[in-house]
């Protein structure tokens, strides 16, 4: 009888243990969760081109729009043509991209020389998402150390100094900045970008400000920016860009279609919302560029981005302008 009251007693504690350790550990999950993810510096250079967007894999371009905000005023397509020209982004079968080292010792998608790495990482913290400790071969840590390295070394003031001192030979910084210039080259055809957009109103330009300054971020499924949930979706950045010009509008796409007066198409201006719908699913939104481009995130493994507001195919469906509760840019009367 004893063993038998021994044995229920041992089998009741060992359930017990084993609910309390599962409660514990659905807690911890879900508490993990809730956490925000890590702030994420953008760069405020240029929109990629479409060359751009077909050839850089879209987390290395999300990288490399980043950390472009290590070194102000750096422009992205600087550190995407080293990684090009290096590793191809890290695709390169070669020895000493993703381990090992080249016959000069160098390792990595960007290519560094161990003492060189470490005198960087020595230098400047790089920011969350790589390894730990940091790494040459960790993406994240080579694009953002090479960033501050070639900050150190003078850019962007003097950027072809800089780019030499990453590799010194001429026809290294020369094709450098030749295949930066393809990354950020704009179609001349329809124009229309962050640094050319002339906003009709100062609330346009606040919205296209704010909107461009996320030009690189993920796409996020319900995202509501860096320091919420790591990146946005196209309504989560709507909202976002129109409540830094102080206007309210709707969180999502279905209600910002309603939000603001309709717009013809053909009296588009720079800051209006463009929608796309299938079969009355209101389904994705951007904002308006001018020269036929817009601001948006597209979808998923698509950073945020500028790029055409009508393709072969498309299902375009209205715009609209939404203003403020208040318009005091009107003349009294």
């Amino acid at each position: 009888m004893l063993a038998k009251a021994l044995g229920a007693g041992f089998a009741g504690f060992v359930f017990l243990t084993v609910v309390i350790a599962a409660v514990v550990s659905a807690v911890a999950l879900f508490d993990h969760a809730l956490t925000p993810a890590p702030r994420t510096s953008t760069g405020t250079g240029t929109a990629p081109s479409s060359e751009a967007r077909q050839d850089i894999p879209a987390p290395m371009l999300v990288l490399y729009q980043a950390a472009a905000g290590d070194c102000p005023g750096l422009d992205w397509s600087v550190l995407a043509a080293i990684g090009k020209i290096e590793t191809d982004h890290a695709r390169s079968p070669l020895p000493g991209v993703s381990s090992g080292e080249n016959a000069s010792g160098a390792g990595g998608p960007m290519q560094f020389l161990a003492p060189t790495f470490d005198t960087v990482t020595s230098r400047h913290q790089l920011p969350a998402g790589g390894a730990s400790p940091p790494s040459r071969y960790n993406p994240s840590d080579a694009i953002h150390a090479a960033a501050f390295y070639l900050c150190d070394s003078g850019a962007p003031a003097d950027l072809r100094a800089a780019i030499f001192t990453y590799n010194h030979a001429d026809w290294y910084v020369d094709q450098v900045l030749d295949q930066a210039a393809r990354y950020r080259a704009t179609d001349t055809t329809t124009g229309g970008d962050c640094h050319t957009t002339s906003a009709p109103t100062p609330a346009a330009a606040r919205v296209i400000s704010f909107a461009c300054a996320q030009l690189g971020l993920p796409y996020v499924w319900g995202g509501n920016g860096p320091e919420v949930n790591g990146g946005w979706d196209c309504s989560g950045l709507t909202q976002a860009a129109y409540r830094a010009a102080g206007i309210a509008i709707p969180r999502t796409t279905y209600d910002q279609v309603h939000t603001g007066t309709p717009v013809p198409e053909d009296e588009l201006a720079p800051g209006d919302l463009l929608f796309y719908s299938t079969d009355g699913d209101v389904h994705h939104v951007g904002i308006y560029l001018g020269g036929g481009q817009m601001v948006h995130a597209p979808t998923f493994d698509e950073p945020v981005q500028v790029s055409p507001y009508r393709w072969p195919g498309d299902d375009y469906y209205t715009a609209t302008r939404p203003a403020p509760a208040h318009d005091d840019s009107r003349t009294p009367s």
